[in-house]
């Protein structure tokens, strides 16, 4: 297995647990909870950011190419979301609106590449 094929699996699953537990928070914005899934999501965020990054420089693709700017805005904005639903916890339905409008546009640009 090649430096890229792990670079790619720890991106999918940094991302599955960045967004699982992002909709967790979603589910039960219980303070109590909040330390756990802040540091969870910080560290699959970190992962995910790192492994793309590893995978844009094995396959030598520039960061200013449209799609991967695109992909970086919907990375910040999923990162921030399970921070701001424990403060704006009335505001649960369009964060997860929006996190999933997010999720949805990261992965067409994966397979489709428009720009």
């Amino acid at each position: 297995m090649d430096r890229l094929a792990y670079y790619h699996l720890l991106h999918l699953f940094s991302l599955f647990v960045l967004t699982a537990h992002t909709f967790m928070a979603f589910g039960n914005p219980d303070p109590v909870n909040k330390r756990r899934t802040m540091t969870i999501t910080g560290v699959a965020s970190l992962l995910v950011l790192v492994s793309g990054f590893g995978m844009l420089h094995w396959r030598a693709i520039t960061f200013s190419t449209g799609w991967v700017i695109v992909k970086f805005v919907c990375w910040l904005g999923l990162s921030s979301l399970s921070g701001v639903v424990y403060r704006r916890a009335h505001l649960r339905g369009l964060l997860s609106m929006i996190s999933l409008l997010l999720i949805l546009t990261a992965v067409y640009m994966v397979y489709f590449r428009p720009f």
